[in-house]
């Protein structure tokens, strides 16, 4: 594949020579030309902006220096040198080696032109699929206040158009979307990753997000890595892996939950786990918990683990005087290690959030999942 990229910032560009990208384009998998705008400029300050015809605030990019640009670029006259990778590594392929969609009967051939702008249609994952198997594309980077539309109009003659933006908020140019949308791209290219299975299992590959990842070791700082995962059930932890896909999506995306069902990719399983968090319920748990400081620390860290149990906030208190319930806390650790506590201090928690789980069940899986083995508490939880 070859990317050309026109920008008034070349050094902006230089990430595309490090990590993976610099790996594909030492393998030539990857070409990266990058072009400085103001090459085309033509008066003595070899200015590229102008004033915004009816007012406003801001400059705009001038169309006498884009449209010679991209001209040159589309026909393969603009002289720029390639990227090399900024750290060699031992294996290089041969030119035979490069990937890329190919000659295709009937398929426009021209270069692919990607505009990033917040006004473009939202960059997805199926863009950056459909993307990777390109030959040639060219990413014009806008600055001020972006570049003359007339340019984008005109630049059609040449180019497939696309403008994308990758969020709803506004950067100071285009070259940072590019690198976004260039390092999407350029991973789903074969051989660019080691192992294929890394983008076939990505975020937004089966249209939810990926779920939570853990390596070792299987216990870390009181956080255990699910049982599941040691089962040797590939069907079983596969089924896990997809709840916790639909678990995620449908906390933060729903959106893509509604997309998916919409489209025939759920089946009754994913309904079922969907149907179990539809019918969470909102509950507060109160809880009166005797905890060194310390401890309390690490119990919080571990409330995000409580299975059945969403954790939507969480606020605490040391109580430093004792009333009475406190000194049902007190009595109990008085009997047990016959003296009082030194460090121990009484913390009044408050958790709130959502569970499938009866609210007997909630209270004792948040305190045999968060707090140390033989911590003294009392609480309760209810509905909300």
């Amino acid at each position: 594949m070859r990317l050309d990229v026109i920008t008034i910032f070349p050094e902006y560009l230089d990430p595309f020579r490090h990590a993976l990208l610099g790996k594909a384009i030492e393998k030539n998998i990857l070409q990266v030309g990058v072009h400085n705008l103001r090459d085309w400029a033509t008066d003595v300050h070899k200015s590229v902006d102008d004033t915004p015809y009816g007012g406003g605030p801001g400059m705009v990019m001038k169309p006498e220096v884009w449209g010679p640009a991209l001209d040159d670029i589309a026909v393969g006259v603009a002289d720029a040198p390639l990227l090399e990778s900024a750290q060699p590594h031992l294996i290089k392929s041969s030119d035979a080696d490069v990937h890329g969609g190919g000659d295709q009967e009937g398929v426009d051939k021209k270069p692919l032109l990607i505009v990033p702008t917040p006004a473009g249609k939202p960059f997805t994952q199926d863009m950056a699929r459909s993307w990777s198997a390109e030959n040639h594309i060219v990413f014009a980077c806008g600055r001020y206040e972006g570049i003359d539309q007339r340019v984008i109009d005109d630049a059609t003659r040449n180019y497939r158009v696309e403008e994308v933006s990758i969020g709803d908020y506004v950067l100071i140019g285009g070259e940072v979307a590019v690198l976004v949308i260039a390092e999407a791209i350029v991973r789903l290219i074969p051989g660019v990753l080691g192992n294929t299975r890394s983008h076939e299992e990505d975020s937004f590959s089966d249209g939810l997000l990926e779920g939570p990842s853990y390596t070792k070791p299987r216990t870390w700082r009181g956080h255990s890595v699910p049982d599941v995962l040691f089962s040797g059930n590939h069907a079983l932890v596969d089924r896990w892996r997809r709840d916790q896909s639909l678990l995620r999506t449908a906390s933060r995306r729903p959106d893509l939950i509604d997309a998916l069902r919409a489209s025939g990719g759920l089946n009754s399983a994913d309904e079922s786990v969907l149907d179990k968090i539809a019918a969470a319920r909102p509950v507060r748990v109160s809880l009166n918990v005797l905890l060194t400081p310390a401890e309390w620390v690490r119990s919080q860290a571990l409330l995000s683990d409580v299975e059945g149990f969403t954790v939507e906030s969480v606020d605490a208190e040391e109580m430093s005087g004792f009333c009475e319930a406190e000194n049902m806390l007190v009595a109990q650790y008085q009997q047990l290690h016959g003296r009082s506590p030194v460090v121990e201090v009484v913390h009044r928690i408050e958790i709130t959030g959502t569970t499938t789980l009866s609210d007997r069940d909630v209270t004792r899986a948040v305190v045999n999942s968060a707090f140390p083995d033989g911590t003294l508490w009392y609480g309760t939880t209810i509905a909300e």
